[in-house]
């Protein structure tokens, strides 16, 4: 059985119909999204042989050996069956041996879908993955999306997914308007291609959110490392009142204190040739070279050190989450000003 290995954002696009049926398949990784994704391009495949495929899904926490081998016995009527085992992080040594000993022997019509976080406290389960892959396990990439130009290659793929095209001003207005959440950004771009007729540029972006994605969490961001605190207290209070959710706005400011740090570290080089070394785009490090001017690294740590703290904030950390963020937004104007 030959190990395959899919991409977790162009490649979840499959259909049913064009997906090539494996007997087992690993979904690695905790991006909620992708996750669901894969596991649902996996049932598609199976029930594309055999459309009656029974589906059950079970956490690894909730099941034994024994149990496990009964779902994945042969059935009687040649039923085709497709077994999801979820949170597979959390297996135990005796269920983990009870997997692998059914992959030495497998059940014809049976499709096993293994996901799991790539993490796991026990030994049994930090190898796993390993092991499914050894097995000629389909594999399905599904790591969180952190970095910028990730997320922006998510939402090109998105675009080109609902048969789209969108230029780097779009991508870049799109994630500033929307924010990091996968779901939302998807949402978003398929709903920007149905009401563009395919072409999303930055104009559409902005009148679908109709001036949303002027002040947002990005744009508080924006002020803030700038050092312009009345600015910057304007459009966080502004942002508040229109709903943009606390996280957004402590992320993009933790992601705006992070550019300014790395570009500074980078130095004034050429910004199409520091794209590839910094992983993100020129048009972003261009921005960011003019916001350095004026930051030390006393100054950087500084703003470090209150992104981290507010992020902590807004999750649950603070009692007043508006004001943990204007706290921050004060900070990070103060670590410039302090040069």
């Amino acid at each position: 059985m030959p190990l395959q290995s899919m991409s977790p954002w162009q490649d979840l696009g499959v259909t049913a119909s064009s997906a090539t049926s494996a007997p087992l398949h690993l979904v690695l990784g905790d991006e909620e999204l992708l996750v669901d994704r894969a596991v649902h391009a996996a049932v598609g495949a199976a029930r594309a042989v055999d459309e009656t495929a029974e589906l059950t899904r079970t956490k690894v926490s909730d099941l034994t050996p024994p149990e496990l081998a009964e779902l994945v016995s042969p059935s009687l009527f040649s039923e085709g069956r497709v077994i999801v085992l979820e949170q597979a992080q959390d297996i135990g040594q005796e269920l983990a041996d009870a997997v692998l000993t059914y992959l030495k022997d497998p059940a014809d019509g049976v499709t096993l879908v293994v996901v799991h976080s790539g993490g796991g406290r026990s030994k049994a389960a930090k190898s796993l993955p390993t092991a499914l892959k050894k097995a000629g396990a389909e594999v399905t990439e599904c790591a969180k999306v952190t970095k910028p130009a990730e997320r922006e290659a998510f939402v090109r793929a998105e675009v080109k997914r609902a048969g789209g095209r969108i230029d780097a001003a779009g991508v870049s207005a799109l994630v500033d308007a929307v924010g990091s959440d996968l779901r939302e950004l998807s949402s978003a771009a398929t709903q920007l291609v149905a009401d563009s007729g395919g072409k999303v540029d930055e104009e559409a972006v902005r009148r679908y959110h109709r001036g949303k994605a002027d002040v947002t969490g990005f744009l508080v961001a924006e002020k803030a490392v700038g050092g312009d605190r009345a600015a910057a207290l304007e459009t966080l209070r502004w942002a508040q009142q229109i709903g943009v959710p606390h996280v957004l706005i402590a992320d993009a400011l933790a992601d705006a204190v992070r550019t300014v740090a790395r570009v500074s570290a980078a130095g004034r080089g050429n910004p199409n040739q520091l794209a590839g070394e910094l992983g993100m785009p020129p048009w972003k490090i261009r921005k960011a070279q003019g916001q350095t001017r004026g930051w030390n690294a006393a100054g950087l740590a500084e703003a470090m050190r209150t992104v981290a703290r507010v992020n902590a904030e807004v999750k649950g950390a603070a009692a007043d989450p508006d004001y943990a963020l204007e706290r921050a937004v004060l900070d990070v104007v103060g670590a410039k000003q302090n040069r």
